[in-house]
């Protein structure tokens, strides 16, 4: 099986800083973080994870706006998140997932923003909710 991720010719793509692997191990919560200068770009390779975004930039017309989403094999995609957006993830089934990142910028500690996963400031909870 091949998974494509990020093509140099795609419309989408801006530049090439560094990819990353992260792995996350079921329950564990990876977040919240923003980047200021830095667009992600994550796709999920091994496993599934929840990812959260939330936005409070204060020109956009999401501000306050929380999305969830269910990445991995069996629901494979490029989520692209841009400067400004806090986001975090929770790896979410039986097995490790392993979450690649093709970001534009080479990783910088101080352009990095974060915040504990339960943070009050962020209006979401990590827990699985059925509805």
């Amino acid at each position: 099986m091949i998974m494509h991720m990020l093509r140099a010719d795609d419309p989408h793509f801006e530049k090439f800083g560094e990819i990353y692997f992260s792995m996350v191990y079921p329950g564990v919560v990876k977040g919240w973080h923003l980047h200021r200068r830095m667009t992600l770009n994550y796709a999920v390779v091994v496993g599934t994870v929840k990812l959260a975004l939330y936005d409070e930039r204060g020109d956009s017309a999401t501000r306050g706006a929380v999305m969830e989403l269910f990445m991995g094999e069996s629901n494979y995609a490029l989520v692209t998140i841009p400067p400004g957006i806090w986001n975090g993830f929770k790896g979410v089934g039986t097995v490790p997932a392993i979450v690649a990142n093709c970001a534009t910028e080479p990783h910088d500690p101080g352009e990095i923003e974060r915040l504990d996963p339960a943070t009050p400031t962020i209006p979401y909870r990590w827990d699985l909710r059925h509805g």
